[in-house]
């Protein structure tokens, strides 16, 4: 895909949330499959941008370009202004939040509650390719279906959105007032696919590689877009990518191969966020890691508890190699329902 001076190497993208896909988390997800990430989202206050949170969330380096940066906000020169601090910061691709369904975001109008907003919602998306323009910096959209199941507006808001300049729309199957439950419908973004003429990208419960590929050819959709599926598993992309290309499954990382990526990880987690957080904001990473793994629920329930328990860096990396081995090296490690076995080999 060709997203403005970009050719996008796949079409598996990583979804931008919040708490999780941060720079490591990113790079990573690249390293094993996806095409493009998009960063957490960053407030367009400028009051919060000097913040340390932002500061963290605005720091590209070592990222692979293209570096995509979601801005979010109601307030059209806000948003302006927060393109073109993000673009001074790195950023080449900006994505605007009318998707996030978090009561927080949404009770100060932001996010996916600009959908009850039609007229507030283009005049923001106006703004920001007003803004990214003289950079060539190519704007892209994150939306919902619609706010509630009775107001589903989100093909009229695609037609607008092409019309005053994105280059690039990511629907996920949802209304806001879902938030995550339920199952996602991807009806609405077949329907905007057949409407607009810029790439689309399907979002919203692709959890397998039969499910990429059906949602795919159902959606004719240009990408996919994956959030939760890959925490704790990022090499689901390249599962997806070897499936979409031979129809066959990818044999399962081995538990020392995964290991490698974790020690990756958490090394370069400290690195942006220190030792004292970055130990504690791991945890959560740790234990999804954890729960992907064929290991049975007391194994699991006592590496988490260990876990929570540490509080340098040395520790946390020790009990993650000593886990990982004993792991490896047990006769029994895998969880009673998994029907398939886990490679073993490193």
């Amino acid at each position: 895909m060709q997203l403005g001076p970009y050719t996008l190497s796949n079409a598996l993208f990583v979804a931008p949330m919040a708490g999780v896909t941060d720079r490591p988390f990113r790079k990573l997800c690249k390293e094993l499959g996806a095409g493009y990430a998009v960063s957490e989202m960053v407030t367009s206050r400028p009051d919060l941008q000097d913040s340390l949170k932002t500061s963290r969330r605005a720091n590209h380096d070592g990222e692979t370009s293209p570096i995509a940066v979601q801005i979010a906000g109601t307030d059209a020169q806000m948003m302006a202004d927060a393109a073109r601090y993000n673009m001074d910061r790195g950023a080449q691709i900006i994505d605007i939040n009318m998707g996030c369904p978090a009561k927080k975001v949404c009770n100060k109008w932001a996010g996916s509650a600009l959908m009850q907003d039609e007229a507030l919602a283009i005049e923001i998306v106006e703004a920001v390719v007003k803004a990214c323009e003289p950079h060539g910096v190519p704007v892209t959209l994150k939306m919902r279906t619609g706010w509630c199941a009775e107001v589903r507006n989100a093909p009229a808001l695609a037609l607008a959105a092409e019309s005053v300049g994105i280059q690039m729309l990511t629907v996920h199957g949802r209304t806001r007032e879902q938030g995550y439950k339920g199952f996602a419908e991807h009806e609405t973004v077949a329907l905007i696919k057949s409407r607009v003429n810029i790439p689309v990208v399907a979002n919203g419960d692709i959890t397998s590689p039969e499910m990429a590929r059906d949602v795919l050819a159902r959606t004719g959709a240009d990408a996919i877009m994956i959030g939760r599926a890959a925490q704790g598993r990022p090499w689901i992309f390249r599962e997806i990518a070897h499936f979409l290309a031979t129809g066959e499954h990818l044999p399962p990382p081995g538990l020392l191969e995964v290991k490698g990526w974790l020690l990756e990880h958490l090394h370069d987690h400290y690195a942006l966020y220190g030792e004292y957080t970055g130990v504690r904001s791991a945890r959560k990473h740790l234990g999804w890691y954890a729960r992907s793994l064929p290991v049975s629920p007391l194994v699991y329930d006592a590496f988490r508890s260990r876990i929570n328990t540490l509080t340098s860096a040395e520790e946390q990396l020790l009990c993650v190699s000593e886990s990982f081995d004993s792991w490896h090296h047990s006769p029994t490690p895998l969880h009673p329902t998994t029907e398939e076995p886990w490679r073993l080999a490193a």
